[in-house]
C-alpha cells in the first residue's frame, strides 16, 4: 500500500489509491440503513460491517462515519417515517444511538474487532482545542487496533449549529485523521449527468477536476430518510480534494468493489498538494470570530493568490476578535473572498486600517482563499 501524492490522475490513478489506502474513512447514509418500515435495515448494517471488517483483518484502518441513529428509533416510537420536528428528531435519535452502536458492536465482534463511538458536535470540531483532543482520541483508538464509529451527536445538535449532514462530517474526519481516501455510500450508486430517475441519465465514472464539474445535483434523492444527498456529497469530494483525498461515492451494496478497485460509483481525484492540516481546518472547520471588509484592489490580489493582506486594503472592521482567530474577507461585492488567522485583535487593527506602512494583517501563508478567480 502506497500514500504517495497523486499528480495528474487518471481513473485507474485514483481507483488504485483507493483500493491501496492505508487509512479509509467510509461513510454510510441513513437511507441505505433504513428498513421500509423505517426502523434499522439489520441486513444491510451486517453487510457493511462484513465488507469493512474484510478490509480491517487485511491490515488497513477503517474508520466508519454513520447515520442512522435516527433512523433506528423511528420504529421503537412509532414512528413511520422520519420526524420533521427537532425535538423528535434529537428524541429518535437518544433512543435509537444506542442501538445503532449495540449492532455494529455485535456485527463487529463476530469478527473479533472491537469498536468505539465517537459523537461530534460542530463545537467539538471548530473550536481548536477541542479539534487537537479529538485528533489524539482517534490517534490513540487506531494504535491499539480499534475501529472508531462516528455519528453527528444528533441529541445536543441544533439546525443552527450542526453539520447538515454526514458527508461533511466525513469529509472533516478525513482530513482530521489524514485519511488517504473517503469513500461515501448511499442509496444512489454513482454521480449521474442528470437525476438517475431521468431515461437520459448516465454515469459519470470520474472526475478528473471538480472545480469544473457541472451537473445538477439539487434535485433531492427519493427516499425521504437522510438529509443529505448528492449535492452534500459532491461537496464533501469537494472538501477531500482540497485536502489531497481521492474520493469514492457508489451505493452500500458495491462497498467491497470500491475498496477493492472496482469500476463502480464515481471517483473525484484529489489535488496533487494537501493543505497543512491547520489549513484545513481554518477553511472547513473553523467558526470566523469577526470580518474585514477589503477594497477592491485587495480582494483582486487576494483572488489572484499568493498575496498577504495588508492594512492599507482593509476598509472596516466587524466583530469582536483576538490576534490569531479566524476572521472572514469580504470583498465590496459582499462575498467572503478568504478567511484567515489574523495579526491584530480588532481594537489594534482599528488603529492601523488604511495605512501605507506594510502591516500584514494576514499573512498569505496563515489563508486560504475560498474564491478564485475563475469563480
Amino acid at each position: 500500500m502506497t500514500d504517495t501524492p497523486i499528480v495528474d490522475a487518471t481513473e485507474a490513478d485514483v481507483r488504485a489509491a483507493v483500493r491501496d489506502a492505508r487509512r479509509v474513512v467510509v461513510k454510510i447514509g441513513s437511507s441505505s440503513l433504513a428498513s421500509p418500515q423505517g426502523g434499522l435495515n439489520v441486513a444491510a448494517l451486517d453487510g457493511l460491517v462484513d465488507a469493512l471488517a474484510a478490509q480491517r483483518l487485511a491490515g488497513r484502518e477503517v474508520i466508519l462515519v454513520t447515520s442512522g441513529a435516527i433512523a433506528a428509533g423511528c420504529e421503537p416510537l412509532g414512528m413511520a417515517r422520519r420526524p420533521g420536528d427537532l425535538a423528535q428528531q434529537q428524541a429518535a435519535a437518544a433512543v435509537g444511538q444506542g442501538r445503532l452502536i449495540a449492532r455494529y458492536i455485535q456485527a463487529f465482534e463476530a469478527h473479533g474487532i472491537t469498536v468505539a463511538q465517537v459523537l461530534l458536535t460542530v463545537a467539538d470540531i471548530s473550536r481548536r482545542a477541542s479539534f487537537t483532543n479529538a485528533l489524539r482520541t482517534f490517534g490513540a483508538l487506531t494504535r491499539l487496533g480499534v475501529t472508531p464509529i462516528v455519528n453527528e451527536n444528533d441529541t445536543v445538535a441544533t439546525r443552527e449549529i450542526r453539520f447538515g449532514d454526514n458527508d461533511r462530517l466525513a469529509a472533516l474526519v478525513a482530513e482530521m485523521v489524514r485519511a488517504r481516501a473517503l469513500v461515501l455510500l448511499s442509496d444512489v450508486d454513482a454521480l449521474y449527468t442528470a437525476h438517475p430517475s431521468e431515461p437520459d441519465a448516465t454515469r459519470i465514472p470520474f472526475v478528473p477536476r471538480i472545480s469544473q464539474l457541472v451537473v445538477d445535483v439539487s434535485r433531492p434523492g427519493e427516499a425521504g430518510v437522510g438529509s443529505g444527498g448528492m449535492k452534500s456529497k459532491v461537496k464533501a469530494a469537494r472538501m477531500a480534494a482540497a485536502a489531497g483525498i481521492p474520493t469514492l461515492v457508489t451505493s452500500c451494496g458495491q462497498v467491497s468493489a470500491a475498496l477493492s478497485g472496482g469500476d463502480v460509483g464515481t471517483v473525484f481525484a484529489p489535488e496533487p498538494k494537501r493543505r497543512p492540516r491547520r489549513l484545513l481546518w481554518l477553511a472547513d472547520a473553523s467558526v470566523a470570530q469577526g470580518t474585514l471588509l477589503v477594497d477592491a484592489g485587495a480582494a483582486r490580489a487576494l483572488i489572484a493568490g499568493s498575496a498577504s493582506l495588508l492594512a492599507v486594503g482593509v476598509r472596516g472592521v466587524i466583530g469582536s476578535f483576538e490576534s490569531g482567530d479566524p476572521v472572514d474577507v469580504v470583498s465590496p461585492d459582499g462575498s467572503v473572498v478568504a478567511r484567515g488567522f489574523v495579526a491584530f485583535g480588532a481594537n489594534e487593527l482599528a488603529g492601523v486600517i488604511g495605512q501605507r506602512f506594510g502591516h500584514e494583517v494576514i499573512h498569505r501563508d496563515d489563508m486560504v482563499v475560498l474564491k478564485r478567480a475563475s469563480q
